[in-house]
């Protein structure tokens, strides 16, 4: 029997509940674990920023593995994945394994985010935008829980118990998302003798922009997450104090991923996602302006911009990528392509947060160059309109096809100098 749409979401927000926790669990233990295991704080920031990277970079691959086993099957390797990484942290007592859950637990965090929309591309075409920001929303919310509960659990027991609790609700979504397989007699991929080849993304213009556009919003985000509670700790608010305005951004990050989505879809012009787009980066750029200029008389309404503007971008970005195919299997190549793209940007943006704040001695010109990004996003943001959907996606074929059709009008040219047969005379035809 085929399960319900709500089924699928149900599971799709459970899956999403578990792509954050490896990241946001580590940061509140951070002071136990370098104690525990010896390691230094540029060792340490491997561990968030490991994963972050291998979302990226292995994200570049997830196109092969959903060829060659689909993307149902494809998102359940993601899982096993995280199982197993947070799993094997009940018995991590070193860096060397600690590292290593990072890098495993980032690979199949990259396996899914690349995999999943394809599948809610094709489960969800008349509701896209709702799915997009509820799965979104879920990714956010789950951030908050990793870094809410984990420091509890740790103090009852252990921090390796701590960061391995994570481990239980990737399992619930492994079996969950196996029954809907089973259910829903999801086929199998066609073979690679079967299956048409695809063009590169990398000769597409738009697939580029759309990964610079996707991981400059993700830069802003892991800065703030890196740098925001150190900037306020540093303006004399406390630990506390500061953490709670981090947990207040992914509040806000939440609520706007699943809304603002939703708004587009019912007060939008078809398509177009640019005037919700463009309200989430001037959310953010109003929010930068309170940090730099205010930081400590409005603090609620800094993280609510910016919270509010990251996660509606964030949820629309990955909409918008989607809307570019209405194939589900091309649709499901471009977020992956986009995503390996941003998420490598998104790993770098911090470390230039950081050195831009060790040269200037303070984050106010980090504030500064992020506020700059969203400017030229603001600027970029105008190309994206739904008629050109088509024709970007379609650059990549003149671009593939360029040399070959150079080659054609060669030998075209060369056989009009060629004698002419039609006339059985054997001359040469007259030169134009």
């Amino acid at each position: 029997m085929k399960s319900s749409n709500a089924a699928w979401l149900a599971v799709i927000v459970a899956i999403g509940l578990n792509l954050r926790p490896l990241l946001t669990s580590i940061s509140p233990l951070m002071g136990v674990i370098l104690h525990a295991t010896g390691l230094s704080f540029r060792g340490a920031s491997m561990l968030t920023g490991l994963p972050v990277v291998a979302m990226g970079v292995c994200a570049f691959g997830a196109g092969a593995l959903s060829r060659s086993i689909g993307n149902a099957r494809g998102v359940a390797i993601g899982l096993i994945a995280i199982v197993a990484a947070c799993a094997g942290r009940l018995f991590a007592g070193n860096a060397a394994a600690l590292v290593a859950s990072a890098a495993i637990a980032g690979t199949g965090v990259a396996v899914i985010q690349a995999l999943l929309p394809g599948v809610m591309k094709t489960r969800f075409a008349a509701r896209l935008p709702f799915a997009m920001g509820l799965y979104s929303a879920s990714i956010m919310a789950g951030g908050g829980l990793g870094a809410s509960i984990t420091p509890a659990l740790a103090s009852r027991v252990s921090w390796q118990a701590g960061l391995a609790f994570w481990a239980m609700p990737a399992l619930i979504a492994l079996a969950a998302w196996m029954l809907l397989m089973r259910a829903d007699a999801l086929p199998r991929a066609s073979s690679a003798r079967d299956a048409k080849p695809a063009p590169s993304l990398f000769f597409n213009r738009r697939a580029w922009t759309l990964g610079i556009f996707f991981g400059l919003v993700n830069g802003g985000y892991t800065s703030l997450v890196a740098w925001m509670p150190a900037y306020y700790q540093q303006l004399g608010r406390s630990v506390t104090e500061s953490g709670t305005l981090l947990a207040m951004l992914t509040v806000f990050q939440a609520s706007s991923a699943l809304l603002l989505p939703m708004a587009a879809a019912r007060f939008g012009r078809g398509r177009d996602r640019r005037p919700w787009l463009a309200l989430g980066l001037v959310a953010q750029l109003a929010g930068f302006g309170l940090l730099l200029a205010a930081p400590l008389s409005a603090p609620l309404a800094t993280v609510a911009l910016l919270g509010g503007g990251l996660g509606g971008v964030f949820a629309l970005s990955l909409v918008l990528t989607l809307d570019h195919a209405d194939d589900p299997g091309v649709a499901a190549r471009l977020v992956a392509f986009v995503q390996g793209v941003g998420f490598v940007i998104a790993a770098i943006a911090p470390v230039v947060a950081g050195i831009v704040r060790d040269v200037s001695g303070g984050f106010s010109m980090s504030w500064t160059v992020l506020a700059a990004s969203l400017v030229a996003m603001i600027a970029l943001n105008v190309v994206f309109g739904p008629r050109g959907y088509a024709r970007a996606m379609r650059q990549q074929d003149g671009a593939l096809n360029a040399p070959r059709d150079m080659r054609r009008t060669r030998r075209a040219n060369r056989s009009s100098a060629t004698p002419d047969t039609d006339g059985g005379n054997g001359r040469r035809s007259p030169l134009p």
